[in-house]
């Protein structure tokens, strides 16, 4: 059965730890934002990725204060297919020339604003199609879990990754944490969204939440590549702060400097 979610409306909340049932969203008036860490993300074009921000002592990550080329830097992570199961490499899913990719970071399969994002990202394939785009959308969970959302919303399989290690997040420098999930003012913008998210979760279930619950501190991300340059970088400071969809479209179209 699809869990019921009431969402009211209230001027410039923070999200807090009670969001972690999408039953209800809760001002927290009191609540203490966590300071904004590292450097800016807004259509910043990189080519390479910072430490792992937030990241647990046990993340693999990148060393502190050392950068490495994107492409490099994900080489040896593989992300496991939702319809089979199968590992496969992140790097061999879009051509290492000239093909342009969409790498979708979702938070987890669980999260009803990761639903909301692959809502906007299932009715935007025809123009990532267009920009001669690949959408890659990877969530933290398993296999079994993606499917739950694939299924439910409904988002296509064959563009759809899991992560249970978080690999590809630590890599790529997103943010992990209690302050960055529930207490950072960049969530607040999920208010001016709430009829979206309502839509997207009509049919959505607790059930596709990983069982490893370290992974609902995860926070998600945008990248663009074509072939192994990174046009764009985009890390969430919070839950629901998202990619503007524009910008993305923009950096899949840009023309490459001969």
């Amino acid at each position: 059965m699809a869990t019921p979610i009431s969402l009211a409306r209230a001027p410039a909340p923070l999200i807090t730890p009670r969001a972690c049932n999408p039953r209800q969203l809760v001002h927290a008036s009191a609540a203490r934002a966590s300071p904004r860490r590292g450097r800016g993300r807004v259509g910043r074009r990189s080519l390479t990725v910072p430490a792992a921000a937030g990241a647990s002592a046990s993340s693999p990550g990148l060393a502190p204060d050392t950068g490495a080329p994107a492409w490099d830097a994900l080489g040896g992570v593989s992300v496991l297919a939702t319809g089979t199961g199968n590992a496969v490499a992140l790097t061999d899913l879009w051509d290492s020339t000239e093909g342009v990719a969409v790498v979708a970071l979702l938070r987890h399969f669980g999260c009803f604003c990761c639903w909301e994002l692959a809502s906007v990202l299932k009715d935007s394939i025809a123009k990532f199609d267009s920009a001669g785009a690949k959408l890659i959308a990877i969530g933290v969970g398993t296999p079994e879990k993606a499917r739950i959302l694939a299924d439910r919303l409904p988002f296509p399989m064959d563009s759809l990754y899991a992560d249970p290690e978080r690999k590809a997040y630590n890599v790529l420098g997103l943010y992990h944490g209690l302050g960055r999930t529930f207490f950072n003012p960049a969530s607040a913008k999920i208010y001016s969204r709430l009829d979206n998210i309502k839509e997207a979760t009509k049919n959505y279930t607790l059930e596709a939440t990983p069982a490893d619950l370290t992974g609902v501190l995860q926070q998600g991300g945008m990248f663009v590549f074509r072939g192994k340059e990174l046009l764009y970088s985009w890390r969430d400071e919070g839950t629901g702060d998202h990619a503007p969809l524009d910008d993305v479209l923009t950096a899949c179209r840009k023309i490459p400097v001969a």
